[in-house]
């Protein structure tokens, strides 16, 4: 019966999103003539990939050749003296998966090149920021105030069962949209960066201080920057003494170099060393669990998969991953679900967390709207496991991550947008009102319909 009412010229309607496997490949670095010569031996070695990190304009056109016009470089330059908050720090295996399929004639390969989605995080030109907001006028270099809330240096307690472990104040590669920009990395036309005054064992010895002190605390998320530049030794060091506080019931270790430096984290010592922590987290009943951080489907190669499970099979827990929201980089359903079925189905990692790009300077052109963040929520929803589909939240300033759900109220007009929480953060222990009061979060201007882009032109010098 339900056959015979189809016409035969109306076929069935196709799904929003329709699932084809992509199975993950290494690009070839060999097509860059700065590498043509670089063997697999040297492309899978971590101390190589560190000493050809491309930090400078003229390190780039060294890798690439005559692949990329001279306009390119004209516009990263302009940005570095205008508007970058991160200096250039670029490991070869990312650079690699930027343009992989392009065609190596200039013109084209130029072209690719900005439209490349990994590029427009981790090489920003100045094209690529707002012309009339390149920042929202309420956009602050330590957007989050986690410095705010050190209670030693460098660690930061922000929710009351939980704390921020800074360990380094550098990475293995710096992306443009960095929440840490106003500590992390070397200063800038743009930014002077705070700098990290303690050494680094004396710094440890008061965190753990700080923790024996205070058994509220049962989690700990241990960063830096990177973990992945911390000496293990170090690293190990401070593990095994968060280990040994009966209070501690969770450890998570951050590194964008699973997916940037994944050399890193497939060295026999780092591997041996992750095994002895892994034993006694296991043996402690204390879950350990490695988060990362990928923004495109282009990053997630065979040896991102090949680094992640050897963190497995050495007894971490889970890996998960942390992106965060982009325009021109993962802003679409497609984007997002085809960079979460590799992860899940082909690498081992659990998409956790996509972060709406935090209010820094210069941002406003990676940013979306709460409005956007809701419907990718909403579109993404059903295709992936339940315990595989990532959350996507907002991290309010002096309230914390919230689903982008979550909101109390919401101005669309002038992108305004109300949260409310359930702590108090460890400034606010004597303040009434933290638990009644709204905390504002803004949409980027450019989302906004004329109207409310017309009060910021006229408003947007003064806070309220």
């Amino acid at each position: 019966m339900e056959a015979s009412r189809l016409s035969p010229s109306v076929l069935p309607a196709q799904q929003p999103y329709e699932y084809e496997r992509v199975v993950p490949v290494e690009p070839d670095w060999r097509r860059l003539p700065g590498w043509r010569d670089v063997t697999a031996a040297q492309w899978r070695d971590a101390q190589w990939q560190r000493a050809h990190c491309v930090k400078t304009p003229k390190q780039l056109k060294a890798v690439v050749g005559p692949l990329l016009q001279d306009r390119f470089f004209d516009d990263l330059e302009a940005d570095r003296k205008n508007f970058a908050g991160m200096s250039m720090l670029v490991p070869p295996q990312m650079l690699n998966t930027m343009a992989p399929g392009a065609p190596t004639e200039p013109v084209a390969y130029t072209e690719a090149f900005l439209a490349d989605p990994v590029r427009r995080y981790l090489l920003p030109v100045a094209s690529d920021r707002d012309p009339e907001w390149p920042s929202h006028p309420y956009a602050e270099r330590d957007s989050l105030h986690e410095a705010e809330m050190w209670v030693v240096e460098g660690l930061t307690h922000r929710y009351p069962t939980k704390v921020l472990a800074e360990l380094v104040s550098t990475c293995p590669q710096y992306c443009g949209h960095c929440t840490r920009m106003d500590l992390v990395g070397g200063s800038t036309p743009q930014v002077e960066k705070l700098k990290l005054t303690l050494k680094p064992a004396d710094r440890q010895d008061l965190m753990i201080d700080y923790l024996k002190r205070t058994p509220g605390v049962r989690d700990v998320v241990v960063s830096g920057g990177d973990v992945a530049n911390v000496p293990w030794p170090r690293l190990e060091s401070f593990l095994m003494r968060l280990l040994d506080l009966d209070s501690v019931r969770d450890i998570r270790l951050a590194t964008k170099a699973l997916a940037g430096l994944p050399q890193h984290w497939l060295q026999p010592t780092v591997l041996e060393g992750m095994e002895r922590v892994a034993r006694t987290a296991a043996r402690r009943s204390v879950n350990l669990a490695v988060h990362t951080h990928v923004n495109h489907v282009q990053s997630v190669t065979p040896l991102v998969s090949e680094a992640a499970r050897a963190m497995l099979d050495a007894g971490v827990r889970d890996i998960r991953n942390q992106g965060v929201l982009m325009r021109g980089v993962n802003t679409t359903p497609k984007a997002l679900l085809d960079l979460c079925m590799v992860l899940q189905g082909e690498a081992n990692i659990l998409p956790y967390y996509f972060y709406m790009c935090d209010m820094i300077p210069n941002a406003e052109h990676w940013r979306v709207a709460v409005w956007e963040a809701q419907e990718l929520q909403h579109a993404i929803m059903g295709y992936l496991p339940g315990y595989a589909t990532p959350r996507i939240v907002c991290d309010v300033p002096y309230v914390g991550k919230r689903w982008v759900h979550q909101l109390a109220d919401y101005e669309r007009e002038r992108g305004i947008s109300w949260w409310t929480k359930n702590y108090r953060t460890a400034i606010e222990l004597d303040d009434p009102d933290a638990l009644t009061r709204r905390y504002p979060f803004h949409d980027p201007i450019s989302t906004l319909p004329e109207s409310g882009r017309r009060w910021w032109r006229e408003n947007g010098h003064r806070k309220e």
